[in-house]
């Protein structure tokens, strides 16, 4: 097979390096990739908006499967555009992917539904907004209707925090706001889970915790993702089976009366309170750092799954899972996710090698004369496997050491809620 992903993170790395072992496949393409997917793709260098420039290249290069890695492409209808040209593509359409590009659509499926969430207020402007604030409790979250890359929720402890956040959103900081979402405060622990559905039956495929703040200890700005371990530590057979019956099938449902066309991953973020799961928000794709904890724990070949999931088949096939922890540590830039340099050298990098247990990730670098450079606020995502974490987590720490990249910061205590040290 020839396949091609869509995307240039950590994410997009981790899903081409679990392709690249598979003896299915005679071509990588990475549209358009990073440093680190440059060693097992071609990366090609094309705008993920430029829909019509990817179609041909796909054409031209008969690619077999494509594979949308990031959310905006997804959101912006690029499946539906390459199914009009007889492409075949792993990913949800359009209207599916509503589920993570308005919150207020996923929360009006919710009340529809009874789907168990956050209550919660729809605004659309920021006097009703400001009015409505003032007469309420904290803590309470202010959240923006689009995408946001993970930053426009404002988690506030009190009425000036959430001025801030309704100010900001309005004030078009993540677009042109339309309308505003504020809801309830949900106390808790998180879990990321996710399912794979071919639009006919799905298979539930791990679960994880991401550390989303900056700073060790939950502290600082809440940014793309620091860190992930998998499986989490909340999920029990019991708990799955809620999550399943009150809150996939009932999604699920939804989109298939609605004749939506939903093959891909799903990624439920969960709020877990009391044994009980009540949805923060979907994602319409993998999680990026959690994609890179996750796939190297799948035993099956990753393309053959693949296949059955664009064939229908996924019922026909039982996923694998390594009966071990995988541990994600994200070196970041340092001031992320603030102000950040970029186009800084990445001394001794290309001597890092990915193992059966250890995987290096780029995501956010470039490859220059065979000298390593990076190109964003999350750089490098390192990934170890143990039969515990304390013990993954140890060795993560130990490659991020001997890279000893100056211009980097990372938080050292991922996990932090299951290694009591």
């Amino acid at each position: 097979m020839r396949i091609a992903i869509i995307g240039s993170g950590g994410r997009e790395h981790a899903i081409c390096q679990k392709i690249y072992e598979s003896n299915k496949v005679k071509k990588i393409f990475c549209i358009p990739g990073n440093g680190g997917t440059n060693s097992i793709a071609k990366n090609i260098e094309i705008d993920l908006n430029n829909f019509e420039e990817i179609k041909d290249f796909l054409i031209t290069e008969r690619v077999d499967l494509t594979i949308i890695g990031p959310e905006e492409p997804l959101v912006k209808g690029i499946v539906d555009y390459l199914n009009q040209n007889k492409l075949y593509v792993f990913g949800p359409d359009k209207f599916c992917s509503n589920l993570e590009g308005s919150k207020i659509f996923t929360k009006k499926i919710c009340e529809k539904h009874n789907i168990p969430t956050a209550n919660f207020k729809i605004f659309e402007n920021e006097a009703q907004s400001l009015e409505y604030l003032q007469n309420k409790s904290y803590p309470l979250v202010v959240k923006a209707d689009g995408l946001a890359a993970g930053k426009g929720v404002y988690i506030c402890e009190n009425y000036l925090d959430a001025k801030k956040g309704v100010k900001e959103i309005f004030g078009g900081k993540f677009g042109n706001a339309k309308e505003i979402l504020i809801e309830d405060f949900l106390y808790g622990e998180e879990m990321s889970f996710f399912i794979l559905y071919d639009n006919v039956s799905f298979k539930i495929f791990n679960t994880a915790q991401d550390h989303k703040r900056v700073f060790e200890g939950d502290k600082g700005k809440n940014t793309g993702g620091m860190g992930a371990y998998s499986p989490s530590r909340l999920n029990t057979k019991f708990l799955e089976n809620k999550i399943v019956k009150k809150i996939i099938k009932p999604t699920l449902d939804y989109l298939k009366n609605e004749n939506g066309k939903y093959i891909g991953f799903l990624y439920a973020g969960l709020m877990i309170k009391d044994d009980e799961p009540y949805l923060i928000e979907y994602n319409v794709r993998m999680g990026d750092p959690e994609c890179q904890t996750i796939l190297p724990l799948l035993k099956n070949d990753f393309v053959e799954v693949l296949k059955n999931c664009m064939n229908g088949t996924l019922n026909k096939l039982e996923l694998e899972w390594e009966d071990k922890k995988s541990i994600c540590i994200v070196l970041a830039s340092k001031g992320y996710p603030q102000n950040f340099n970029k186009n800084i050298f990445i001394e001794n990098l290309e001597n890092f090698k990915h193992s059966n247990n250890r995987f290096i990730f780029h995501a956010g670098t470039k490859l220059v004369d065979k000298k390593f450079y990076s190109t964003g606020g999350r750089v490098l995502n390192f990934v170890s496997i143990g039969s515990n974490l304390k013990s993954a987590r140890d060795e993560t720490l130990n490659l991020i050491k001997k890279l000893n990249w100056r211009y980097g910061h990372y938080r050292r205590d991922i996990a932090f809620k299951v290694i009591k040290n």
